[in-house]
């Protein structure tokens, strides 16, 4: 009942009560430095009460929480070292993360936590040591990598063509080898070598994605842009047409240029995914992001239906022409092309002034000018323009949730925890001091240092002081005003008169003394 109590207390609107309630309800705790603690007892969501205060964005109960578990370590003047217990905030031992639970909410005001200590100052430290230089290594590893595979496409087997072309449209000149073929020269033996690394990178990939998906499921998963979910589907899709290159390749199956160039494609699209830890091309891929997903999935829909009905006209118009006069219409899967063509603006109307064109070609093709490129175009590009409008004033937010910057700094906080998961434990060791090193326990810690200005505290003291001084001068004139009852009038603006300029008095005597300390 009172581990229920705390997680009702972390939802309250009036968060002064609520952190007044949660204290209370603590003090009564048998257990509070036990295993069977109130607030280490989780939810049915697996959430303890300092996880839910992160995930529903109550900065006020995670700074009260947060103060709560912070030791004082020393204190030197205006320079005083705080260990703060980051033992439910580290992803390095923890199923559910803290850090992936923040930036995976869809609440913003979740988001506003990676701005406060200790969670601003963690991430930092994780980013600096281990994180940036991984993920520059494994940035340069996939470029290399994609490469590789690239030269092993464009140096595929090949060999001229033997037997004689059915029609004249065929312009094909070389097909693809036999697998006995393809693996004789000294050449193919290096291309060998790289087919090879482009099929284990694509098991690797595969084996690190699968897991994830099971843990946290695949809607989820693919789902959260933050978390890179486009990415994700983009990646195992390449891998998966790598697979299915290697069995077309080991069963001489014709055709292995389809999954190969959906491949290529993917995997250099995929490069995006490494510019989110960078601040000039961070905010951009999500941009791209918001209006792939948004503006254009929406819009594709208005646009197939268009294309598909004018290319239909069309190819009924010119099914009975010579497709040697005009040849963008001569079957369905061309016009279908040419009318996508037409739709985007790529080429122009085409039109043989040689010889006599159906009337109802001019019709259709003016409608067509009117609805595609007038109208549609037109509002695709108002479509996108509102949605960079309004990405606009959020993507810092969403950058900072997956890259988390300071100063000079870029810190890529899903990034991290991506690679916190999958990196092994000895390249990756535990952040933090371990509370034995101080006798806390078991408990792991952060070492941070605070540096107070005394000038501002300066500040504090005299404005309090100006503010007491009011009060009392104030004070007493109620007072004399309320012992002379019968000269109420004449005491009462003689009274205001001698507070305002005793107030003036105390001011300007505490000003000097503020420029004097200046």
């Amino acid at each position: 009942i009172g581990n229920t109590v705390l997680h009702i207390l972390v939802l309250q609107p009036n968060k002064t009560f609520a952190c007044h309630m949660y204290s209370l309800i603590l003090s009564y705790d048998r257990n509070k430095e036990g295993p069977g603690s109130l607030e280490l007892i989780p939810n049915n969501e697996g959430l303890t009460p300092f996880k839910l205060a992160g995930v529903e964005g109550n900065t006020v109960m995670f700074q009260y929480l947060m103060q709560k578990r912070k030791q004082n370590l020393w204190s030197f003047g205006p320079l005083t070292t705080v260990l703060y217990d980051i033992t439910e905030i580290d992803s390095w031992a923890e199923d559910q993360s803290f850090l992936e639970l923040i930036v995976s909410t869809k609440k913003r005001e979740a988001r506003q936590i990676l701005d406060l200590t200790p969670v601003k100052e963690l991430v930092s430290l994780k980013w600096n040591m281990y994180g940036r230089p991984y993920f520059c290594f494994l940035a340069l590893f996939y470029i290399l990598y994609m490469v590789c595979f690239t030269m092993c496409c464009v140096y595929r087997p090949l060999k001229p063509r033997t037997d004689n072309r059915t029609s004249s449209r065929d312009n094909t000149v070389y097909v693809q080898k036999m697998l006995q073929e393809s693996y004789v020269a000294y050449e193919d033996e290096l291309r060998l070598v790289g087919e090879l690394i482009t099929v284990i990178g694509a098991v690797v990939i595969l084996v690190l994605e699968i897991p994830d998906i099971l843990r946290v499921g695949a809607a989820k998963y693919f789902g959260q842009t933050i978390l890179g979910g486009p990415f994700h589907i983009i990646v195992i899709t390449y891998a998966c047409m790598i697979l299915v290159t290697m069995v077309m390749r080991l069963t001489s199956t014709t055709g292995e240029v389809v999954p190969m160039s959906f491949a290529l494609v993917l995997g250099w699209c995929n490069v995006m995914y490494f510019a989110r830890g960078f601040q000039m091309l961070g905010p951009f891929t999500i941009m791209i992001q918001k209006m792939i997903f948004g503006d254009l999935m929406r819009f594709c829909w208005l646009m197939a239906v268009v294309i598909l009905g004018f290319a239909s006209a069309f190819y009924i118009i010119f099914q009975t022409e010579n497709p040697e006069n005009l040849g963008q219409f001569y079957n369905y899967p061309m016009s279908l092309f040419t009318t996508f063509e037409l739709f985007l603006t790529i080429i122009d109307g085409p039109a043989n002034y040689d010889v006599d064109l159906p009337f109802m070609y001019s019709v259709v093709y003016f409608a067509f000018a009117i609805i595609a490129t007038l109208l549609m175009l037109n509002l695709l590009i108002a479509m996108m323009g509102d949605t960079h409008w309004r990405v606009a004033h959020e993507q810092d937010e969403l950058w900072r949730a997956q890259v988390f910057f300071f100063p000079l700094v870029p810190t890529v906080v899903a990034t991290t925890v991506m690679l916190e998961r999958k990196l092994p434990r000895c390249l990756w060791p535990r952040s933090g001091i371990c509370g034995r090193e101080f006798g806390l326990g078991d408990r792991w810690y952060l070492r941070i240092e605070d540096r107070v200005d005394p000038n501002k505290h300066k500040m504090l003291r005299y404005t309090e002081a100006f503010k007491a001084q009011d009060r009392d001068n104030y004070d007493k004139g109620s007072e004399k005003l309320e012992t002379n009852g019968d000269t109420l009038c004449k005491k009462e603006l003689s009274a205001l008169s001698l507070s305002r300029s005793t107030s003036r008095t105390s001011s300007h005597r505490g000003w000097e003394i503020l420029r004097r300390n200046t």
